[in-house]
Formats: structure tokens, sequence, C-alpha cells
């Protein structure tokens, strides 16, 4: 059963992260909207002095989406196929079911680093989204992404036995 478990769990993290990759593609301009207004750091009232800079230039903010959504591809991919291996090694020796969880802890960790890196760390610290409306509840959605992501990955790193 715990086996099953895991694997369910790595199915999980790889529809989340499929998903939230499909819906920033199929909401490409209100994606783009939304990077553009945190990395212009317009609204800043409550810290409004920074060291770091705002991004108003187009192509730059195109390609931050785009490496939001290519990462996020990239992680429910691995864990996709993490989850799949598993699914085969659950029947295997204890040998062949942690070799069937490299993948899945490797897109569960890359969840954490897109939605604690990309989000609370650049989004959150360097750009200041959460002094925004429009950024505050992002941050704190990626802080649930961040643990569940986590979560997964920890629990696929203890051994069966």
């Amino acid at each position: 059963m715990i086996r099953l478990l895991k694997t369910a769990l790595t199915a999980c993290v790889a529809l989340m992260c499929l998903f939230h990759a499909i819906q920033n593609v199929v909401n490409l301009q209100a994606g783009y909207n939304f990077v553009a207004l945190m990395t212009s750091m317009d609204g800043h009232v409550a810290y409004p002095e920074t060291f770091g800079f705002a991004i108003t230039t187009p192509w730059i903010n195109w390609l931050i989406l785009w490496i939001i959504i290519l990462t996020e591809f990239t992680a429910g991919l691995i864990a996709g196929k993490g989850a799949f291996d598993m699914w085969r090694a659950r029947a295997g020796s204890m040998v062949d079911f942690k070799t069937a969880k490299k993948l899945g802890i490797l897109g569960s960790g890359l969840g954490v680093f897109i939605w604690f890196g990309y989000f609370t760390v650049i989004g959150g610290a360097f750009f200041q989204m959460w002094q925004t409306e429009a950024g505050n509840q992002p941050l704190r959605d990626a802080f649930q992404y961040v643990m569940m992501c986590g979560l997964v990955m920890l629990y696929l790193s203890i051994d069966e036995d």
C-alpha cells in the first residue's frame, strides 16, 4: 500500500505541475500581464525603496513567463515518468522501487524550485510581489504548492522497509 500511495502522490505532483503549465499556455496573455505587473514593481507602498530593479522590457517578461511554463512542464513530465516507473516497480524489490522513485523525487524537487525559487524568492523577496493585491494571493498559493511538492519529495525519500 505504501508503494501505491507514493506512486499516486507522485502522479498528483505531475498533474499539478502539468495543469499549471497548461493553464499558463491557455491564458498566455494573462500570464504575461501578471509577470509584467510583478516585475514592474508598481504599487509598492509599504516598502517603496528597493535594492532591486524593475523589468519593463516586454521580451524579458515573455522570457520569464516561458521559463516558468517550461519548468512547470518539465517538472510535470519528470514526476509523471517517476510515477510510471514506480507503478511498474511496485511489486519489485526494494532496490528496484528505490531506483524508480528517483524521477519522482526530482520532479517534486523541481516543483519546490518553481514555487519557492521563482515565486517566493524571486517574486516575493526580490520583486516584492507581496506588496500588491494582485501578487499577494499567488504568493500565498505558492507556499501551498511548495509544501505539497516538498512533502511528497520527503515522503518519497523514505525507504519502504
